[in-house]
């Protein structure tokens, strides 16, 4: 079977994560601060927090900016349940925006359309390892007075204009689930540039709780959202070797462009010369064929694919909640209808792009 994805786990991060275990300190110890200002670096922000997954980040997110019942934040129609769950979490409502075929991200030209006078924030997504557009949604922010979190869980080393993604907004959030580039099992990152925002994250992740005169307070109701130190000893390795691995994506990406440019149903991901794509996922689109008899003919071949992301406004919760059709939302409908990941990833062979795409036009 050619797996989707694989996670890559250097032999450095066995042996550091043997020495946490046998040290006993587990929880939120050495490696943790160490793993956070290797992402301070990385990302060139000054404050960087470990958290036990993307889901958990973007919650904290709202919880420290205050928002909450009654407030609105606008979201992409089309991205993983939890960019908008963490909205739902609050009290507030996520609104949700179409996004464009050329990216997959919000189509920031709808955005002011959806803007009330609840709107508190604009949540972008960095849509399978590709920017948004940052300098559209940074102009409407500052012009609406509204916060920036960047749901950045799939563009660990994304960069827009020079920049990198999850450092433009207020707070940018990654993930580290087994299917991203790095990986701590589960695990997430919240990154900002703001001292008070950083302060109150670190409240937040555990249970309020700070040190005050050598003694211990506790100075708000948090929560459990610590790393552990053995999650931050197995990410360590990998993110020293952060560029390599996306240098593997980006040349397998390159190969997969290659082969399918000659198949005209197979919409391939599209290149911005202002934008570097990490590929977390290597998205198509299939135009005039069946998808899901295409997923399951590949499977029988043994190549494993999957779907992109989800049309939120087609799900059960949203779509009893608010009343949602599925032509509201055109592009993220058809993205979740038509959308397919194929395997990317070091654990690749060569040939098996070659096969999979060989297997892919034996559809007709």
């Amino acid at each position: 079977m050619i797996k989707l994805a694989k996670p890559y786990i250097p032999e450095r991060a066995y042996d550091l994560v043997k020495k946490v275990l046998e040290s006993g300190n587990l929880i939120q110890g050495q490696y943790v601060t160490e793993f956070e200002q290797l992402v301070q670096t990385y990302l060139s922000v000054p404050y960087a927090k470990m958290v036990t997954s993307g889901t958990a980040a973007l919650h904290l997110a709202m919880l420290a900016l205050d928002i909450q019942q009654g407030d609105e934040v606008i979201v992409p129609a089309f991205t993983y349940p939890a960019t908008a769950n963490a909205v739902e979490l609050v009290g507030a409502k996520p609104v949700m925006v179409d996004i464009n075929f050329t990216d997959f991200c919000i189509d920031t030209s709808k955005i002011e359309a959806k803007i009330t006078s609840k709107t508190r924030a604009i949540m972008p997504v960095h849509e399978f390892g590709q920017a948004a557009k940052m300098d559209d949604i940074i102009a409407i922010a500052r012009k609406h007075k509204l916060k920036i979190v960047e749901d950045a869980a799939c563009a660990l080393g994304t960069d827009y204009e020079g920049e990198m993604a999850g450092t433009f907004g207020d707070f940018g959030c990654f993930s580290l689930h087994p299917r991203k580039a790095i990986t701590t099992g589960e695990g997430g990152i919240v990154v900002t540039h703001d001292k008070k925002l950083a302060r109150k994250i670190d409240l937040l992740r555990n249970h309020g709780a700070e040190k005050r005169d050598g003694k211990l307070d506790f100075c708000l109701p948090g929560l459990n959202y610590r790393m552990t130190d053995f999650q931050a000893a197995m990410g360590i390795p990998q993110l020293e070797e952060m560029e390599q691995i996306i240098d593997i994506r980006q040349q397998q990406a390159q190969e997969y462009n290659a082969l399918l440019e000659a198949i005209d149903w197979v919409q391939t991901p599209m290149i911005f010369p202002e934008r570097k794509h990490v590929y977390q996922t290597y998205h198509v689109l299939i135009r005039n064929r069946n998808r899901d008899e295409l997923i399951q003919l590949l499977r029988e071949k043994g190549v494993e694919t999957n779907l992109g992301a989800q049309a939120l406004h087609c799900l059960t919760f949203f779509a009893e909640k608010y009343g949602y059709q599925p032509g509201d939302f055109p592009n993220a409908r058809d993205a979740y209808n038509q959308g397919l990941a194929l395997p990317l990833g070091s654990h690749l062979n060569n040939g098996d792009i070659e096969k999979v795409v060989d297997l892919i036009k034996m559809i007709h």
